[in-house]
């Protein structure tokens, strides 16, 4: 299959180097210096090459704040038999975007980046499949994400939103406080340097996408839920109340199924 991948980011270029075995994939990008360390890959640069290309299919990689317009500079140079698809991490817009532009898409979401996880084995990540998407675009994916080991899912764009800001939002939300407040420590615990870990890794992430995950509309009443159970275990810890703290102790490990 002929394939386009729209932005050499992380994904975009981590996409390029699975697919380009098997494909015949052209990766574009307006900026020529990201374009330099891809192999078995056609470049490209300027919108006019891709007519040339003739991709049969495009997944559009770029960060969510110009998903629509990488999606409106290209879409006039696609064959429209084109299965055209995105893998942002929040869906709004998305679906009634696909609807009007009339063409056949599939939409997913690869639920690791490269930054965390380990590359070369996927077997404990995930990935979202939107099941209002193509036919064939869905059997394309499902394939693809099979063959890295990834667990699948099939939601709704509704659906995904709403997981999305449970699944990445609270993580991502709690550890932007941690390390908000963070101050450094001379004799750090395990607990501490884990939590530090976790919070160098979130912040290396690129910008755009903490905000692309953190401005989810379903992220605010979320992270209200932190702010909720913070209080409430504020007013323990100030009441010294050890009735209370074994009971929320209880809860939470009852939360993530601890005995």
């Amino acid at each position: 299959m002929k394939i386009l991948i729209l932005g050499a980011g992380k994904m975009g270029t981590f996409l390029t180097d699975v697919l380009c075995i098997d494909h015949e994939v052209a990766l574009f990008d307006a900026d020529p210096k990201k374009l330099r360390f891809v192999f078995n890959t056609l470049r490209l640069t300027k919108p006019e090459e891709v007519q040339e290309f003739e991709p049969e299919l495009m997944i559009n990689c770029v960060t969510l704040k110009y998903t629509l317009d990488a999606f409106e500079t290209i879409l006039p140079y696609l064959p429209k038999s084109c299965i055209i698809s995105d893998i942002a991490s929040v869906k709004t817009g998305l679906q009634e975007y696909y609807e009007k532009c009339g063409r056949r898409y599939v939409s997913t979401h690869p639920m690791f980046g490269p930054t965390f996880a380990t590359l070369d084995n996927l077997s404990t990540q995930s990935a979202i499949i939107i099941s209002e998407s193509d036919h064939m675009g869905k059997a394309f994916f499902k394939d693809l994400y099979r063959s890295l080991h990834l667990k699948i899912f099939e939601y709704t764009f509704e659906e995904h939103d709403e997981t999305i800001a449970y699944s990445l939002s609270i993580p991502f939300a709690s550890t932007l406080v941690f390390a908000s407040v963070m101050k450094h420590q001379e004799a750090p615990g395990t607990t501490f340097k884990r939590h530090m870990d976790i919070a160098q890794g979130l912040l290396s992430e690129d910008d755009f996408l903490l905000s692309e995950i953190l401005f989810n509309p379903n992220t605010p009443k979320q992270v209200e839920n932190i702010r909720k159970e913070l209080g409430s275990l504020l007013d323990i810890i100030n009441d010294k109340d050890t009735e209370r703290m074994q009971a929320f102790l209880k809860k939470v490990r009852k939360n993530i199924e601890l005995k």
